[in-house]
This record gives C-alpha cells, structure tokens and sequence, in this order.
C-alpha cells in the first residue's frame, strides 16, 4: 500500500489493511465458494474503510474449496 494514503474522513495518514472474501453468484454460495477477494484499508483514528476488489486464480478456488476456507 502506498505510504501516501489518506483517509477521506478526518484525513489521518494511519491505517491498517486486511482481506474479505466472500462468495459470488448462486453456485459459489451452492458450495461456499469465496470467489470474491478484497482487500481492505482502515483509518486508525475514525475507523473509515474503504475495499479494494483483488484478482483470484482457479487455483487459489480450488485450494479454498478443497481445506474449506
């Protein structure tokens, strides 16, 4: 993530970033599947967050699928 990031809020130059997944269209929900992967960046002063959507493999599926992540 680049260093010059600002929160939109209050402005804070602090944050912390994580990951969500979450599943996508009937089939994916069907199996529970997360074929959706975002990443996410929030403030450290007032807690505003704001999702990034990040590309997945077929791969990196059949791995969720297979240790059921």
């Amino acid at each position: 993530m680049a260093s010059n990031w600002k929160c939109l809020k209050c402005e804070n130059t602090n944050f912390e970033t994580g990951e969500l997944r979450a599943t996508g269209g009937f089939l994916s929900k069907l199996f529970d599947i997360q074929t959706e992967k975002y990443t996410s960046v929030t403030c450290k002063n007032c807690g505003f967050t704001e999702f990034y959507k990040r590309s997945s493999s077929i791969v990196g599926h059949v791995v969720d699928f297979m240790i059921g992540k």
